[in-house]
């Protein structure tokens, strides 16, 4: 199967949206996360999970290392959990049908967010030990 190249066009409407104003850039961002949550069950239970994350913090008011640690880690599986939607759905647009090479880019965002979701669970387990188990 020969190698296809596809060429960017960078149009008018692509540079007003990359030069336009911080509001209306913070409205983009704010769709790709909406559209994430309408389409994704797993981004809407990395979601939850971050919720949980903050109720305790807010109800053990653990020290201000902890809570940086935990945010910082939630956030990090969102933010895989988003770029893997990301890279999914560009994959899935420009090679529709199954390709090995799709599959490998798919496989690794999906590998990144098990990664993050697997660091996120050992810290949590370290923070029980150290908050309950002292």
């Amino acid at each position: 199967m020969p190698h296809v190249h596809y060429a960017v066009v960078k149009s008018s409407e692509t540079t007003q949206m990359k030069n336009s104003q911080f509001l209306k850039r913070t409205q983009f961002a704010l769709a790709g996360i909406a559209s994430a949550f309408k389409s994704e069950k797993s981004f809407r239970t990395q979601l939850l999970a971050a919720v949980g994350v903050a109720i305790v913090l807010l109800i053990l008011r653990p020290t201000a290392l902890w809570c940086a640690m935990l945010v910082g880690v939630s956030a990090l599986v969102l933010v895989t959990e988003l770029l893997n939607t990301a890279i999914e759905n560009l994959a899935d647009h420009l090679h529709p049908e199954v390709h090995p090479q799709i599959k490998i880019v798919k496989d690794c965002a999906a590998g990144a967010v098990l990664l993050a979701s697997v660091c996120a669970l050992l810290i949590a387990a370290v923070f029980a030990y150290d908050y309950f188990g002292r």
